[in-house]
């Protein structure tokens, strides 16, 4: 914002890197929070982010981590899992297309992920 004061901030985060956009979302200028091959975030729902930014969410139908259970299970002193899948409507992110992705293939030129993606960080919603 410093050196442009009028632009867009999106974060992306891919996979693991959900978690991570997750635990950082309080507080950040982003405009949106894109959540794409996640095995979930470690929350219950997109309202414990506690931002306010937009939440979204895709997942190509050719993705593997759509089979990892989405799940939290407490376990002595740790919790094991990352809790609801971002696209469940239990979630409660915007859904975006990810086509036919695999789990590395979201940001392959032509994609219907990158260019669903591409819309959201120019803020032309999907």
């Amino acid at each position: 914002h410093a050196a442009k004061p009028r632009a867009r901030i999106s974060l992306l985060c891919h996979s693991y890197g959900s978690v991570v956009c997750a635990r950082a979302a309080r507080g950040l200028e982003a405009e949106d929070i894109v959540l794409y091959g996640s095995p979930g975030t470690g929350y219950d729902d997109a309202g414990q982010l506690h931002t306010r930014a937009s939440v979204w969410a895709g997942r190509g139908r050719g993705d593997w981590i759509g089979g990892v259970p989405h799940v939290r299970v407490p376990l002595l002193v740790t919790t094991v899992g990352f809790g609801t899948d971002p696209v469940s409507r239990r979630f409660g992110a915007r859904i975006f297309d990810a086509g036919d992705a695999g789990h590395s293939d979201y940001l392959k030129p032509g994609s219907a992920a990158l260019a669903s993606m591409s819309r959201i960080v120019e803020g032309r919603h999907v």
